[in-house]
């Protein structure tokens, strides 16, 4: 294994490219000193910057690249034009190539999906990846996946999100054997589609000794915590995502508005001001930034294209777990366990989508 952790960054990544990538390292690397850095991008953009935060400049190593993704590039023009002389290609060929143990990106998704998976390719049965996000929960953080990566999803590929996102869930919170549970209509089991309930019959008879299959759950116990992990397909999944990052700024506003409508209602949020940053803390979709591509030969994790420094920091740190949990190694040894090793892999250099 590399030695310090190291880490590609595509600095061009995100709303805000270099001036959000190179803070955000900066942040990261003070609360781990143990990493280092690859950084790709343009160098009239990153050198600048490096000089204002000579911590990061000593812990990487930087690489001029002359293209960078655009937000609005499609995944295929991205990797026609991008490939092999973008920033945000060159930090996953990184991982390929063993020179780094993950990549980070605040990028275009779809180009990063198209990309990591036309570089890194899929292990022997995974037909496609999968986004990992972080739950915040009254019980602490579940996973779900997945969260936009592949709309509309058969029972097996419920199956193999399963298996990855117990694995995740072992890796990053130290569980033995993780509770895993199928979004649906309802917790009964004649409700839901056809796959849904197809995959939840898989689950139950597979009997899995690295996780437990908890059964169906709804829309409100991914709040609870009701699981640890919960698995559905792409199209559900991410709009479960926005609806609950617009539902906690919804809740902020209100509380902002109500706290300074009256003098009364201003004392009162003097005397409970520190309940009140606590519940701002535990709100923060900062805290939680990061979604991880499940269903690679390779460790990539997704930054929120918006977010700041502070957030670009907690996708960095995500990535570190998942190195040091050795993610990679329990999902291809869980892969095995589930299905065995004669599958062929579903992905071979097949095109990007449009």
């Amino acid at each position: 294994m590399l030695s310090p952790l190291t880490i590609s960054l595509d600095a061009m990544g995100g709303d805000a490219g270099p001036e959000m990538v190179i803070p955000g390292a900066a942040v990261a690397l003070e609360r781990r000193p143990d990493l280092s850095f690859i950084l790709y991008g343009q160098e009239s953009e990153v050198k600048p910057l490096l000089d204002r935060h000579p911590s990061v400049a000593r812990a990487a190593r930087f690489v001029h690249c002359d293209v960078a993704v655009r937000m609005d590039d499609k995944p295929s023009q991205a990797l026609r034009v991008g490939r092999w002389k973008s920033s945000m290609w060159r930090s996953i060929q990184a991982v390929r190539d063993g020179e780094a143990h993950v990549a980070v990106s605040a990028g275009n998704t779809g180009a990063l999906m198209a990309m990591s998976k036309f570089c890194l390719k899929t292990p022997p049965g995974i037909e496609r990846p999968a986004i990992a996000a972080m739950w915040p929960t009254l019980r602490g953080e579940s996973i779900v996946l997945d969260v936009g990566a592949t709309i509309g999803s058969d029972a097996r590929m419920l199956v193999h999100f399963a298996v990855m996102g117990a694995a995740m869930a072992r890796a990053l919170f130290g569980l033995e054997r993780p509770t895993v549970g199928l979004l649906n209509i309802g917790a009964e089991e004649v409700k839901g589609v056809e796959e849904v309930r197809e995959a939840g019959h898989i689950l139950r008879e597979l009997d899995h000794p690295n996780f437990h299959y908890h059964g169906f759950v709804e829309g409100d116990d991914l709040g609870k915590g009701t699981v640890d992990v919960v698995v559905t397909e792409g199209f559900a999944g991410n709009i479960a995502l926005k609806t609950a990052e617009g539902t906690a700024r919804q809740i902020s506003e209100y509380l902002r508005s109500a706290m300074t409508r009256t003098l009364a209602a201003k004392v009162g949020y003097f005397f409970a001001r520190s309940a009140f940053q606590r519940l701002r803390e535990k709100m923060d979709p900062r805290k939680v930034n990061g979604g991880l591509f499940l269903g690679l030969n390779g460790l990539v994790v997704k930054s929120h294209g918006g977010t700041d420094a502070e957030g670009f920091a907690s996708a960095v740190e995500l990535g570190r777990e998942m190195v040091l949990g050795d993610l990679t190694r329990q999902i291809a040894s869980d892969l095995r366990y589930t299905f065995g090793d004669g599958e062929t892999s579903g992905a071979s250099a097949e095109a990007a989508p449009a």
